[in-house]
């Protein structure tokens, strides 16, 4: 008798056991646990860790809190200026409230997911070209409010919404180029001709300073001889001006003095200005300018 008692103790203590451990659950640190006991929501959310539910009478759901990343698949619209695109998108968001999550939606993934894809084509047919290319970030925050006013009900939180590609048809790609080449083209032009606008200020400024200093212009053109002389392999061809020679003239006249005068002088009425092919020569002393 004692061991039939004994043995059904030992039963009674193996199925108590087995019962608890049936009803022994762990809920890890990312995640909650919704209990329903006989079909009903239990207003009281499990946390992570350890933690008992009756077996047999209560279901425990466990929902995931972090964030997710969703791909949006591509979707084709036509644009307010009446163009063909496809986008594609990637949606973040977490679960903000676990019972809603689980009672007021039957697959929140699914259901972001959709209502993703619909605002992605609603976003399209409102923007033009220009602001999915170029005005990306407005329209990434326009369309997370767009996923964000249902969501919250669902217990969903959407973290941020970002337009990943725009893809264009091939005719509009070479159009855009085009128009990309000749807008450059154009602001080459206008660079080129403002800077020959200044060039030839600058000219026109040295010219009235040469004008008034005719030696400057002798400066420079020796300027210019020194250094298309320092090639070795150029042949310079440099024509004499008689402004030159006058200048040399007149800069031996003032070394010499005023009781030295040209051994040649010219008629009266005309300059002294060698005539072409006239030979010039000067003194030993390098003073005193001869015309033959």
């Amino acid at each position: 008798m004692i061991e039939e008692l004994v043995a059904a103790g030992v039963a009674l203590a193996s199925a108590g056991a087995v019962y608890v451990m049936a009803g022994a659950r762990v809920v890890k640190q990312y995640e909650r646990g919704v209990v329903f006991r006989l079909g009903r929501l239990r207003p009281q959310v499990r946390g992570p860790g350890f933690t008992m539910i009756v077996p047999g009478v209560d279901k425990l759901r466990k929902v995931n809190m972090q964030i997710v990343t969703m791909p949006v698949p591509a979707q084709e619209g036509i644009t307010r200026d009446n163009v063909t695109v496809r986008v594609d998108a990637v949606v973040y968001f977490k679960v903000s409230s676990p019972a809603e999550a689980v009672v007021r939606v039957e697959d929140y993934r699914f259901a972001v997911s959709q209502m993703a894809q619909t605002s992605l084509r609603s976003i399209i047919g409102k923007s033009e070209l220009d602001d999915l290319l170029s005005n990306r970030e407005q329209l990434n925050q326009g369309l997370e409010l767009m996923i964000d006013s249902p969501a919250v009900e669902w217990g969903v939180t959407i973290d941020r919404v970002d337009i990943k590609d725009v893809s264009l048809p091939e005719t509009m790609k070479r159009s855009m180029a085009r128009q990309a080449e000749a807008d450059r083209e154009r602001r080459a032009r206008v660079i080129n001709a403002d800077a020959e606008l200044q060039a030839s200020k600058k000219l026109a400024e040295a010219a009235h300073q040469m004008a008034d200093a005719p030696a400057a212009l002798q400066l420079r053109l020796l300027q210019t001889v020194m250094a298309v002389a320092a090639e070795k392999n150029s042949t310079l061809v440099l024509p004499i001006p008689v402004e030159l020679l006058r200048f040399l003239e007149k800069g031996a006249q003032q070394g010499a003095g005023s009781g030295e005068r040209s051994s040649v002088a010219p008629p009266a009425g005309e300059s002294e200005v060698p005539s072409p092919g006239a030979r010039l020569e000067s003194d030993p002393d390098g003073s005193i300018l001869r015309q033959e």
